[in-house]
């Protein structure tokens, strides 16, 4: 009875891209690797693209000869050796070997081929200008937080939406809640600057803003804001949620509902060009 193929899980894919980085730090090349240990370099290029699951004992191998031995990062790495076959939520069985920041969310960004999201408070990030984008953080920055790293996380997510203009550009989906480019976020200019920076996007060929109107009284967004990452064949489409409680990332089949919910909401939702324009009125509004 013929084997049925390894799924190429997100916890499968991060384990190859931590042990790739690992490699690329120390200098070292696949064939190198293979002689050392006496494998076949095939094999190890199978791992590090999660094309195929990697054994616990060869992980141990390869971090020892990447001296590689900070203990609390080696227990995750060997924590999710074991579970490289695991779709379901991150954080549900980890406890303390995993926090909230063990899957980078640009990492899922910069995979991804499309990516759609639901907003009902604010503009994605990578939809954000620079001041609706500082407003922002510095809102959500702990009192304690210095002027200099609210400017450096202002940077990252700005560098972040250098995927939007690449020879390659991510393909962007998203549906606003309408309060959302109603909400004076930073003031009436920082609204109007957002505004118009939202209509320039949609000019754009992969990028398609819609607004879930007022009008629109329940739909399938109540619940709150979420992602959906849309990976490149043959990986699954990777669902995202975050609240006070943590971040949450999930994979087929539960993000099969996640699925099911944006296509629901962007068929409720203003169309690209009345959502455009609507935009627009907004603006002149405020002026």
């Amino acid at each position: 009875m013929p084997h049925k193929p390894f799924i190429r899980t997100l916890r499968a894919q991060w384990l190859g891209q931590q042990l790739r980085a690992l490699r690329e730090e120390r200098g070292m090349t696949l064939k190198l690797v293979s002689e050392h240990l006496q494998r076949d370099m095939s094999a190890l290029g199978r791992y590090e693209r999660a094309d195929w699951p990697i054994r616990k004992g060869d992980v141990v191998a390869l971090l020892d000869l990447y001296g590689f031995h900070h203990a609390a990062e080696r227990a995750r790495l060997l924590a999710l050796a074991e579970d490289v076959w695991r779709t379901d939520r991150w954080d549900e069985d980890y406890g303390d070997i995993v926090d909230s920041s063990f899957i980078e969310y640009p990492w899922l960004e910069g995979r991804a081929d499309k990516v759609c999201c639901f907003h009902m408070t604010l503009v994605p990030g990578l939809l954000q200008t620079r001041a609706y984008a500082e407003a922002v953080i510095r809102n959500a920055a702990e009192p304690e937080a210095s002027e200099s790293m609210v400017n450096r996380w202002v940077e990252l997510r700005l560098s972040r939406q250098e995927v939007l203009s690449k020879e390659r550009p991510l393909r962007i989906h998203v549906v606003i809640d309408e309060s959302v480019v109603r909400r004076r976020v930073g003031g009436v200019q920082v609204l109007r600057d957002q505004l118009a920076h939202l209509v320039k996007l949609q000019a754009l060929p992969h990028v398609r803003i819609q607004i879930m109107p007022f009008s629109v009284a329940l739909h399938q967004g109540l619940d709150g804001t979420f992602w959906i990452f849309h990976l490149p064949e043959p990986y699954p489409a990777v669902a995202y949620v975050e609240s006070l409680g943590g971040r949450l990332y999930m994979e087929s089949p539960k993000a099969e509902r996640f699925l099911r919910a944006y296509d629901r909401l962007s068929k409720s939702a203003l169309s690209k060009d009345e959502s455009t324009a609507l935009m627009g009125a907004i603006a002149e509004e405020l002026a």
